[in-house]
């Protein structure tokens, strides 16, 4: 197997992602430090990411946490804070998929599977992520829901139209498929809608459901072929 799928399959990073790795010298193989991405390995081989062993292919598995308030979406945090790796299973090494900001609650998938992850947050498979947003000031109007489903123009460019219902004077669930930083509360506040509360509920095919707060499960082998399967083909005309 090739250095980068065989990390890729071990749940270090993506393939890509694995290929920068090899280029930064940060794996050896057999003491040596390796340069060749494509160079064949296999579980004989002593494989090393920053001096720790990589023991092959783990099982790839996906969970789905209801990541609180207050939690941050990364693998480790430098300042000691709750992180949503730290809830889920221990003894496995399990990486977000994208990220909520620490504010946003709701749906947020872990996987060892760097492939997948990869496919499911690249912008040009295009896979929708569902959130429902309480807004603060006046009721939401037409006018504002129109320019949502058009695409608004932030700092960093022109969104896409997302798909936007409105479930009260001052609830909406949208959906996007782009991954920009804080996207849904810039979107909002720039049609007069701070948001008040952010939560995702769905993930590509996966809904939140009864999930509680703070809560994990494992993923059924079906849910995990839907998701891969959601992100199996770029869309037409995606970057």
């Amino acid at each position: 197997m090739r250095l980068a799928k065989f990390l890729a399959h071990a749940g270090v990073a993506s393939r890509r992602a694995s290929e920068r790795l090899i280029a930064d010298g940060r794996v050896e193989v057999d003491g040596r430090t390796a340069t060749d991405p494509a160079m064949d390995v296999g579980d004989h081989n002593d494989v090393r990411f920053d001096g720790d062993r990589i023991r092959g292919a783990e099982q790839r598995v996906v969970y789905a946490l209801n990541k609180p308030p207050g939690v941050v979406s990364t693998a480790a945090d430098t300042h000691g804070r709750t992180t949503v790796t730290d809830l889920v299973p221990q003894g496995l090494r399990l990486y977000p998929v994208g990220r909520l900001d620490a504010d946003t609650t709701g749906l947020i998938l872990l996987t060892n599977d760097g492939e997948l992850a990869n496919r499911l947050t690249h912008p040009r498979y295009e896979v929708p992520k569902t959130y429902r947003a309480t807004v603060r000031g006046p009721a939401i109007t037409e006018r504002s829901l129109r320019r949502l489903r058009e695409g608004v123009r932030l700092e960093d460019g022109m969104t896409a139209p997302a798909r936007v219902q409105r479930l009260s004077s001052h609830v909406l669930e949208i959906t996007i498929h782009e991954g920009r930083k804080r996207q849904v509360r810039r979107m909002c506040e720039e049609v007069g809608h701070p948001v008040r509360a952010l939560v995702r509920i769905q993930f590509g095919p996966l809904r939140l459901g009864e999930l509680q707060p703070g809560r994990s499960r494992k993923l059924t082998a079906r849910e995990v072929r839907d998701l891969a399967a959601a992100a199996n083909e770029p869309r037409a005309g995606a970057a």
